[in-house]
Formats: structure tokens, sequence, C-alpha cells
């Protein structure tokens, strides 16, 4: 360190003995010159900083595009069931003490949360996706071709408010559980997770349609 700065000092010691003894027209030149290099600079100065930008708003687009990419895909596997959720909504558990709940009850519980805006839901463990299909009678329920018994335990992810409300109008699931013989509890959370997954469903015929822009 104690080099260089000897270094510095004799080069500036001799530059500033050469200027004293330059004369009028060279030291003209040679501040013609430095003001020549320090317009460079500035442009170089400036071109750099406009390249740092666009690699920067380049990259914050890139960064943008791919967490957009990320929340889309997490969405769609929520509403696929091919991920566990969590979020407000509801547990509803339905008890058939003499079995006359049947698919039927159960499908229009689906139906009502989905129309009521369930982002997602599980029944009786068995996560519910766009191609699921309840079906049997009272006593031999089956979701999705696995066999499912009572007490059916329905949890849902939407506003609680509202999905209550959907399971309680007049005629509605409610109703219809109470005179099958069997009872039904609903409770709100702030927080209710629903963890049951779901094998992603392959398209056999679809496929992506060609980008028109190729």
């Amino acid at each position: 360190m104690l080099g260089f700065a000897l270094a510095v000092q004799l080069r500036t010691v001799d530059s500033d003995q050469g200027l004293a003894g330059a004369r009028e027209e060279d030291l003209a030149r040679i501040l013609a010159d430095l003001e020549s290099r320090q317009d460079r600079l500035r442009s170089e100065i400036s071109e750099q900083q406009d390249l740092l930008e666009q690699l920067g708003s380049g990259e914050d687009s890139a960064a943008a595009a791919v967490e957009e990419a990320r929340r889309q895909a997490e969405a769609l596997a929520i509403l696929n069931g091919t991920i566990p959720a969590v979020g407000p909504g509801l547990t509803i558990t339905i008890r058939d003490p003499d079995s006359q709940v049947d698919s039927a009850i159960l499908l229009d519980a689906v139906q009502e949360l989905r129309g009521a805006g369930a982002e997602t839901m599980q029944v009786a463990g068995v996560r519910i996706g766009v191609s699921s299909a309840l079906v049997g009678e009272a006593g031999d329920v089956r979701i999705d071709g696995i066999e499912v018994s009572a007490p059916y335990e329905i949890v849902a992810i939407g506003e609680s408010q509202t999905l209550a409300t959907a399971m309680q109008i007049p005629g509605g699931v409610e109703d219809k559980v109470i005179q099958a013989g069997g009872s039904i509890d609903i409770v709100a959370a702030d927080e209710v997770t629903v963890d049951a997954l779901r094998p992603l469903d392959e398209p056999e015929y679809a496929e992506p349609a060609p980008d028109p822009d190729d």
C-alpha cells in the first residue's frame, strides 16, 4: 500500500512539473484531450446505465413472468386437487345413524358448496375434482370409486358465511339430511385444511391447440 501511494505521488509530482514547463498551446491541447476523454466517459457511463436499466427491466419482467406462471400453476393445482390447500371455510359433519343418506344428498352438498363459491373441498377424505363422481345408495356410497361411510365429513374452502347459508336454505341439504333421519353440524373457521389429494386427470383425446402466432 505504501509503495502504491508513493508511486501515485511521484506520478502526480512528475505530471505537475511537466505541466509547469509546458507551452500554452500544449496546455490547450492537453485540456482539449481531457475534455474529449471526459465526454467519452460520460457517454460510456450513460450507455452502461441504459443497458443496466434494460437488463434490470428484463430481469424484473422475467421474474414477474415466472412468478405469475407459478401462481397460475398453484391455482390450477388447487382446483384440480393435486396439492393441499388452506383457507377460511367450513367443516360439515353429516351423521347417518339409520343409513338413509345416499349419494344424491352428498352430491347436492357438493353442488351447493360449489355454487356458493367453494374453491376446493374434500368429502369423507376424498378430494373433489372437476370429474369427481358420487354414486351409490344409502349405506353404499362411493366417491370416485372409493367406498365411504358415515359420518361424512366435508371440508370446504371459501367465504364461510356464504357456504353455510347455502347448506341451510329451505329444502336444501340440511333439511334433506334431517328428513333422512340424520343430523348435520356446520362449523365455520378462519382456517381449514383440505389435504386429501387426487391424481392429475390426464386428457385422453384433448391436446393443446397450436399457437396462432407460430
